[in-house]
C-alpha cells in the first residue's frame, strides 16, 4: 500500500543516522527542523555531522518533525550496536512455557500460533527491546478482530481539530499520520454506502494536517494535503465542505504559503463555487489579505461585510472550524495594520476572553504590537512583539505566530530597523524562522 506521506522509500542500508536525518530533512532548513521537534539547531547540526548517538526522545520527536515512519528510530538503534553475550539473550516465549498449536481459530477467528506470536512481541517490549508502540497496539487490536466503525470515522476530526488548538504541530503530524493511514487502509474495503461520507472525513483530516504542516513551516507538505483535501471533498459532493476546505486554505495561505494575490485569486474561485451562498470564513481571509496589501479601505468594507453575515447569523460551519471568535480576530488583524490601536484593542480583548487557540492568542498580542507600530511607536511595539514570542516554548512558536512577527517588522519604516527592540525581534525571527 502507498505511505501517506512523501518520504523515500530506500533501505536505510549503510548510511548513518546522520545521512539518513539529512536525506529527510530535504530542502527544509535546520531551523525548521529544529523548530518542529523543540530542540536546539546547534545539535540537528551535530547529529547530521554523525556526532554521537541521540536519546530515544530526541528521535521520536525527530521522527515527527521529519516524517521518517520508523527510518530514523532504525538508523538511531544501528549505533554502536553489538551482539548481546549469550547469557544476556532470553530463550522466547515459547520455549520457556509450551503453548498449545491447534489448526483450530478461536473465539476472535485468530489462530494461535499468530496470538503466540503477539505474546511474544508484548513480552520482548515488557523487557525493554526497543519495539514500536503504534505497531504492538496495531496488533493487539487485529488480535482482537477491533476495527474503527463509520460512526467513529465520522467524529475523528473534532480530536485532531481539539489537538491542533492545544498541542505543538509536530506532535498532531505524527498523531494524525496514524490515524490518516488507518482511513487509508479502511477506504480499501470500505462499503460502497460508506464512501461518501468516508470521502468527508479523508477531506476534514486531510485539511487538519495541511494546517498542521503549515504551523511547522512546512509549506510544501501543507500544499499537497491540501490539494488532498480538496480532491476528497469534491469526491464528497458536499458542497458545504468543498467551500470550508478551499476556504481553510486560501485563510492559512496567509502565513508564508501564499501571496495575497493568489489568496485573492483562490476565493474569487471558491466565490464562484459558492453561488449566492455566503460564507463568513471567505469574507475574513479576503479582509485579511487586501490589509496585507496596504488596500485598507478595501479591506474595512470586507470587515463591515463579514460584520453584517456575522449579525444575520450566517454561520461560518458546522464542523467546528469556524469560531464566533474568528470575526474578531480578523477586526484585530485588519484595524492593526491599519493602525486603529483603540478598535484593534476592542477586538483583541473579545478574543482573548472567547480564544482557546494558542495561536489565536498568541497572534492578537502581535496584532497590539502591529497597531503601535502602523501608528509610528515602533520602539514599544517591537518592544511588545519581542516580550510575545519570548513567552512562548519554541514548540508553540508556530509559523502561523512567526509570520505575524515579520507582518509587525515588515510595518517597521526601513530607516528605523536599526532600532534595539527591532534587532531583538529580528534576532528571535532569525533564530526560529
Amino acid at each position: 500500500m502507498e505511505k501517506i506521506y512523501d518520504v523515500a522509500e530506500a533501505a536505510v542500508g549503510e548510511e548513518t543516522f546522520g545521512q539518513v536525518l539529512r536525506r529527510l530533512r530535504g530542502n527544509r532548513t535546520l531551523e525548521a527542523v529544529a523548530h518542529a521537534a523543540d530542540i536546539s539547531i546547534s545539535y540537528v547540526q551535530k547529529l547530521e555531522a554523525d556526532g554521537g548517538k541521540p536519546s530515544r526522545r530526541v528521535v521520536e520527536r525527530l521522527e515527527a518533525a521529519t516524517n521518517a515512519q520508523g527510518a530514523l528510530i532504525e538508523a538511531s538503534e544501528k549505533i554502536g550496536k553489538q551482539s548481546a553475550p549469550n547469557a544476556e539473550i532470553l530463550p522466547p516465549a515459547a520455549a520457556m512455557s509450551p503453548v498449545r498449536t491447534l489448526d483450530i481459530n478461536d473465539a476472535f477467528g485468530e489462530d494461535t500460533t499468530e496470538r503466540r506470536h503477539l505474546l511474544q512481541l508484548t513480552a520482548s517490549a515488557a523487557m525493554g527491546a526497543v519495539l514500536d508502540g503504534e505497531a504492538i497496539r496495531r496488533r493487539l487490536n487485529q488480535a482482537m478482530g477491533a476495527r474503527r466503525g463509520l460512526a467513529e470515522w465520522s467524529i475523528a476530526h473534532e480530536n485532531h481539530l481539539h489537538a491542533l488548538r492545544t498541542r505543538p504541530p509536530a506532535q498532531v503530524v505524527h498523531d494524525l499520520a496514524i490515524d490518516l493511514e488507518a482511513l487509508s487502509q479502511y477506504l480499501e474495503t470500505a462499503r460502497k454506502d460508506e464512501i461518501a461520507e468516508l470521502d468527508r472525513v479523508t477531506a476534514l483530516l486531510a485539511s487538519i494536517q495541511a494546517n498542521a504542516f503549515t504551523r511547522m513551516g512546512d509549506h510544501g507538505a501543507a500544499l499537497r494535503w491540501w490539494e488532498t483535501a480538496r480532491w476528497a471533498a469534491d469526491a464528497s459532493g458536499d458542497l458545504d465542505l468543498q467551500l470550508l476546505v478551499r476556504a481553510e486554505e486560501a485563510g492559512h495561505g496567509l502565513y508564508g504559503q501564499r501571496s495575497p494575490q493568489i489568496v485573492l485569486r483562490l476565493l474569487a474561485e471558491a466565490v464562484d463555487l459558492a453561488g449566492k451562498r455566503q460564507t463568513l470564513k471567505f469574507v475574513a481571509a479576503e479582509a485579511k489579505a487586501l490589509s496585507m496589501l496596504g488596500r485598507h479601505d478595501e479591506a474595512m468594507r470586507a470587515l463591515r461585510r463579514l460584520d453584517d453575515l456575522a449579525q444575520q447569523g450566517v454561520r461560518g460551519d458546522a464542523l467546528s472550524f469556524w469560531k464566533p471568535d474568528q470575526v474578531y480576530f480578523t477586526q484585530s488583524w485588519v484595524y492593526s495594520a491599519a493602525g486603529i490601536e483603540d478598535l484593534a484593542g476592542d477586538a483583541r480583548e473579545q478574543v482573548l476572553r472567547h480564544a482557546g487557540d494558542y495561536v489565536y492568542q498568541a497572534n492578537v498580542e502581535l496584532h497590539t504590537a502591529w497597531a503601535m507600530v502602523s501608528q509610528g511607536g515602533v520602539e514599544e511595539g517591537m518592544a511588545h512583539a519581542a516580550a510575545v514570542m519570548a513567552s512562548l516554548s519554541s514548540a508553540f512558536r508556530s509559523t502561523h505566530v512567526m509570520e505575524t512577527a515579520k507582518m509587525v517588522l515588515q510595518a517597521v519604516p526601513l530607516e528605523q530597523r536599526d532600532r534595539p527592540a527591532v534587532r531583538d525581534v529580528r534576532s528571535l525571527l532569525a533564530i526560529e524562522a
